[in-house]
């Protein structure tokens, strides 16, 4: 069987965007008789690694050095063992010589998908001339360069980095097979975390990093409690600021109108958006797509974000959600209390976020374009 080996710079910890993503590519890989080899920086979790698991998959574990581009020997066992047809790099460094690598290991098509969220301040422009001689040297064996969205498809090509036909513009999706309302899991979840149950959740899932804009959320946390005491706000994730935010939030009076869950294995199985009657996404940085955002939406959920990156192709501000500008906390803050008033809004605004993902952001039918490019599908 023909094989196409997927390259993650990730540590798989959690049922997320990339692990869904992984497991349909195999699933609709099995379908053409093809082999699928994913690779990750660290092994599975056992949940992870059951969930990915299907006759046509293999899971080889690279070691956390993999994602800089650097020819890993593990890499290079990978490429010898299973002599792939073709090769997807993911979290990976843009410039490198892997794909050089690749074509050495008789790899007939590399392909490197743009999961990047740009600076706050960047700025789209051409590279020098210089960096763009190199970098068409050095990545000249790429076949094409995925991007998620079409603020990213703009960054790329603005760059010039490479010809206009090696970039290909397919979204993210969210596995909807996987989404179904269920409200014994948004009480179990409320429950286990302690949230009470006459309380509204505004909920936001993210790494807890400051381009997430976590402390622009609790400042609209502390002004959306001194107009109402029934809401309560729970942050989904981990990451090194957790502490010195935790810390913060109770400085400032919110202990008890903030819960802080760490990572949850599965949102979508332990009830996160089940219990959100709002999500919100205040990224200070531009983000390239927003994952959660997009299942949020699958499930029915108004959501309050930024104006950055490529969250404007994903909430239609005043239709499925409201769209405020970076740092503007007191506008985050009237959406969400008009949005929590007014749950006819709500509902109206989750229907067209749900119509959206299922017209633009469905996995199965994004995959399946991404299959057509690898020439594997017609």
């Amino acid at each position: 069987m023909p094989t196409l080996v997927s390259v993650f710079g990730v540590e798989p910890s959690r049922i997320g965007g990339t692990e869904t993503f992984a497991r349909e590519v195999s699933k609709q890989l099995a379908v053409q008789g093809w082999n699928s080899v994913l690779c990750f920086d660290t092994k599975p979790t056992t949940e992870v690694s059951k969930f990915l698991e299907m006759p046509n998959v293999r899971v080889e574990v690279l070691g956390n050095t993999a994602h800089n581009g650097s020819p890993t020997k593990q890499l290079r066992n990978v490429l010898r063992t299973y002599r792939p047809e073709i090769l997807h790099l993911h979290f990976m460094g843009f410039v490198s010589v892997l794909p050089w690598l690749a074509r050495a290991y008789g790899v007939k098509k590399v392909f490197f998908t743009d999961h990047s969220s740009r600076s706050a301040d960047h700025v789209p422009e051409r590279a020098p001339f210089l960096k763009r001689v190199l970098v068409r040297i050095i990545n000249f064996p790429l076949t094409k360069v995925i991007c998620v969205s079409e603020y990213g498809y703009r960054c790329m090509k603005t760059l010039d980095l490479l010809e206009n036909d090696r970039y290909e513009l397919i979204y993210n999706g969210v596995d909807l097979s996987r989404v179904s309302a269920d409200a014994s899991r948004g009480v179990n979840f409320r429950k286990k975390f302690g949230v009470p149950e006459n309380k509204q959740v505004i909920a936001q899932i993210s790494w807890i990093i400051s381009e997430k804009g976590i402390l622009d959320l609790l400042d609209i946390a502390k002004l959306v409690r001194d107009q109402t005491t029934e809401v309560h706000f729970i942050i989904v994730g981990e990451g090194p600021y957790r502490a010195e935010y935790t810390r913060k939030a109770e400085s400032m009076g919110l202990g008890n109108s903030v819960t802080w869950t760490g990572l949850i294995a599965d949102p979508f199985g332990e009830g996160v958006f089940d219990a959100a009657d709002v999500v919100c996404q205040l990224s200070r940085w531009n983000e390239l797509f927003g994952w959660m955002i997009a299942e949020a939406m699958a499930f029915e959920k108004p959501i309050v974000a930024t104006r950055v990156g490529g969250i404007p192709e994903l909430v239609v501000d005043g239709e499925t959600g409201y769209l405020v500008e970076r740092g503007d906390t007191a506008a985050a803050s009237n959406k969400l209390l008009l949005l929590l008033h007014d749950p006819e809004l709500r509902k109206l605004m989750g229907r067209r976020g749900r119509l959206a993902v299922d017209t633009q952001f469905n996995l199965r039918e994004n995959v399946a374009q991404l299959l057509e490019t690898y020439g594997i599908r017609q």
